[in-house]
């Protein structure tokens, strides 16, 4: 059994003259890294492997958010990732090594919240909240994978997690 966390990187500033690509986190983006970083551990269990789009919001994503993780996984900073569509994002996957069963990716809207929408089973207990909501920064969807990587996106799966920073500051944690 496979798990995958598609992660969309928190909120970041909209500063005039800073490239798409180069824009950080904000403040607020930031407090919601650290908050998701106090709960991820717990909830993701080992992480092989952090599949990371080469913006700078996201690694900042990646860099506060999994800060507690250990053992550390491995971390992939792949600039495909950067804006990619549903289609891509799946692409990519497909490509995982079937060693690694337990997989984060860090990525943007719209292609994270398309491809979260496409694979979760619409029996799922979280797939109405997830389909009906926007995919906020910060957001992460949890879903069992079966089957290999190199068929992945063929079928649904089960969507075993939803979450955002502001869910996760309303259960107190």
């Amino acid at each position: 059994m496979k798990t995958l966390h598609l992660l969309r990187h928190a909120k970041s500033s909209r500063k005039e003259g800073i490239e798409d690509r180069e824009r950080p986190l904000n403040r607020r983006g930031r407090e919601a890294a650290r908050t998701l970083g106090e709960d991820l551990p717990a909830t993701l269990g080992s992480v092989d492997l952090v599949l990371c789009s080469s913006a700078l919001r996201t690694r900042q994503t990646l860099d506060l958010a999994l800060a507690e993780l250990a053992p550390r996984p491995r971390i992939a900073i792949e600039d495909e990732l950067y804006l990619a569509s549903r289609e891509k994002l799946m692409r990519r996957l497909r490509r995982l090594d079937e060693g690694d069963a337990n997989i984060i990716l860090i990525a943007h809207n719209p292609g994270l919240h398309d491809l979260a929408i496409a694979l979760a089973d619409e029996h799922s207990a979280n797939y109405q909240t997830l389909k009906s909501s926007k995919f906020p920064t910060g957001a992460c969807a949890s879903f069992r994978v079966t089957g290999g990587w190199s068929a992945f996106g063929l079928s649904r799966y089960e969507l075993i997690g939803y979450f955002t920073p502001g869910s996760l500051a309303d259960d107190g944690g």
